[in-house]
């Protein structure tokens, strides 16, 4: 399948990439089908809306930046996604030209299902999750201690 992006033009993806969001993404409720591009030596992806070229998401494993984050995904979505094993959480990262100041959705995660190819953007409304928690968390260290 070949899609347009507005990052790097023309690119050709497999089918085995594209998922489907019955009800789109919070603000993009017209776009249902995103391909994930794997962004090579990294622990980034992103979602590529497969008709809006100008439309994508940089995202990030959570448990990376946050090995502590976690959540109860609801009987509801889990049954909408088809959820049976396997689940993929990713969350939208946001960049800023100051690389400390970018910023990771933890309470709205992009949760994915690679077995049936859907997806949903849930919104943890009971969590104590923000949606600009610091992709980073600053420690300095000084000669093996906490310095801050």
């Amino acid at each position: 399948m070949i899609i347009e992006t507005l990052s790097w033009g023309t690119l050709e993806v497999n089918e085995d990439q594209l998922f489907h969001f019955s009800k789109g993404i919070p603000g993009f409720d017209e776009e249902t089908d995103f391909v994930l591009i794997t962004m090579e030596d990294t622990s980034f992806w992103y979602l590529q809306s497969v008709r809006e070229k100008g439309l994508s998401f940089l995202l990030g494993d959570p448990f990376l930046f946050y090995p502590s984050y976690e959540f109860e995904l609801p009987d509801a979505d889990a049954e909408e996604l088809e959820i049976q094993s396997s689940l993929l959480i990713r969350c939208i990262i946001t960049l800023k030209d100051q690389i400390q100041l970018s910023t990771i959705n933890l309470l709205g995660p992009i949760v994915l299902n690679p077995d049936a190819k859907t997806g949903k953007q849930i919104v943890l409304h009971s969590a104590s999750y923000h949606t600009k928690h610091p992709l980073l968390q600053e420690k300095l260290i000084v000669d093996g201690k906490d310095g801050g």
